[in-house]
Formats: C-alpha cells, sequence, structure tokens
C-alpha cells in the first residue's frame, strides 16, 4: 500500500443542528459517499471520529479537524495520506485520484488544493506522514486553524478551476441543494 485514505467524521455538525456525516445522500449517508470516493482513490477508507461509523476514534475529541488530521498521521503506516472531511457532496473520486497522483511525485508536506477563489481547502488534501510532529507543535500551543498549522511545512499548493468540488454543508440551507440526490 502507497497512500492512505481517511475521512474525517467527528465534528459536532453545531450549525446544521444534526450529524452531518449521517445525513441520507445517494442510497446511504454523506460519510459514506464521501468514505467511497476516497476508497476508489486510495485503495482503502478509514473513518475518523465518529465513534459508531469510525474505523478509529479521534485522539483528539472537540478540538476539530487538524485534531482528526493528527489521528489519522498517527494511525497511518503509509507516507501519503489523503484526509478529506466528511461533508463534501461533490467530491470525486477521479478529482481525488488525481491529487493523490500529484502528491505522490511531490516533493512537500503537504499537497493542498486551492480553489479559483485561491482559498487553501486542508480538508480536501494529501499530507505525508513526514509532517506529524512539524503539525503536532502548533497543535500543543493552542493553534487550531489548519492553514495556521501549515506555517511550518513544505506546502505545494495546486489550483483547482472547480470550487464545486470543496463545497461543504454546514447549515440546513447548505443541504437542501442535495438532500434530493
Amino acid at each position: 500500500m502507497t497512500c492512505s485514505g481517511y475521512v474525517l467524521a467527528g465534528g459536532r455538525s453545531s450549525r446544521m443542528g444534526r450529524d452531518k456525516a449521517r445525513l441520507p445522500f445517494r442510497g446511504g449517508d454523506l460519510a459514506g459517499a464521501v468514505a467511497a470516493a476516497v476508497a476508489s482513490a486510495a485503495g482503502n477508507v478509514t473513518l475518523v471520529g465518529h465513534l459508531d461509523l469510525a474505523a478509529i476514534p479521534d485522539r483528539y475529541p472537540g478540538e476539530g479537524p487538524l485534531g482528526g488530521i493528527l489521528t489519522a498521521l498517527h494511525h497511518t503506516s503509509t507516507d501519503w495520506n489523503l484526509i478529506v472531511a466528511c461533508d463534501m457532496p461533490q467530491v470525486s473520486a477521479t478529482f481525488l485520484g488525481e491529487l493523490l497522483a500529484r502528491a505522490m511525485r511531490s516533493s512537500a508536506d503537504v499537497l493542498l488544493p486551492c480553489g479559483p477563489d485561491g482559498l487553501p481547502q486542508p480538508l480536501c488534501a494529501v499530507y505525508h506522514r513526514r509532517a506529524l510532529a512539524a503539525l503536532e507543535d502548533p497543535f500543543a500551543r493552542g493553534v487550531r486553524k489548519v492553514t495556521a498549522a501549515l506555517a511550518g511545512l513544505a506546502v505545494e499548493r495546486l489550483e483547482v478551476a472547480e470550487l464545486s468540488l470543496f463545497q461543504n454543508v454546514n447549515a440546513p440551507e447548505d443541504w437542501a441543494a442535495y438532500a434530493a440526490k
């Protein structure tokens, strides 16, 4: 195995008012649909954080996505790790496969896609396991914003033309467009 796939499914879903991972989607749930895309791209998938869905519990429950990323990097035995949030209904296996292929040719610590708006997408990115120590330091100092924790790492940015791939659902109005799919 040359890479691992992880889906972060441990958030509180406070703005949604219910568990985003369990939202009904495409005959299953949202986390399952994202996990299927990640598994197709990486050849495997591990859910992080959602105790009744996850293969591994979050090492840092309640500490946000950075805690989930650290959990995945502690768990992995592969160099490259595709880490995706469970609330991106339009993410595709094709895109994720291309992201992994690009990462495996990179010497960076993180392959970080950015949408056409220039915003980084750290919850749909590929992390080398050597990034673990550099991410743990800011986390130990109280940093919880993923992009702030990336400051000490070699990050390769990848411009992506399609912003919809990263569209996440945080509130009921965000979900309304996908609920019927």
